[in-house]
């Protein structure tokens, strides 16, 4: 608690260098690269980047193949709506059969996390 406060309901104004939006924090983001930030955001869960990482290194899987994996079908299609929705993950066609590969924005950032 301030000082000079009784612990009212404060707000943050614009002349004591508080901003309500945290804009400063998302002007420091700017510096990870757009690759970068949208996996952190898109991939919320081990299993959804190690799904992300699986289909990339592949080229491409179907869904077929991938449903003898570790997830039931509903949870495989859960993740992958997360990752289509974020931008990560769109649907192909893989040896004739529907299937899902990584983007272009999904292959840069997991390479950049991979040379590191």
């Amino acid at each position: 608690m301030h000082p000079a406060s009784d612990g009212a309901n404060e707000r943050a104004s614009a002349d004591d260098g508080c901003s309500a939006d945290g804009s400063g924090f998302a002007d420091a983001a700017k510096a990870v690269p757009e690759p970068l930030r949208r996996l952190i955001r898109g991939v919320h869960t081990d299993r959804g980047l190690g799904l992300l990482r699986t289909i990339d290194d592949r080229g491409g899987i179907p869904v077929r193949e991938l449903l003898r994996d570790d997830l039931c079908e509903s949870d495989l299609h859960g993740l992958c709506g997360e990752l289509r929705a974020a931008g990560l993950l769109e649907e192909c066609e893989v040896a004739g059969e529907r299937g899902y590969r990584a983007t272009e924005t999904a292959h840069e950032a997991l390479e950049r996390l991979h040379a590191t």
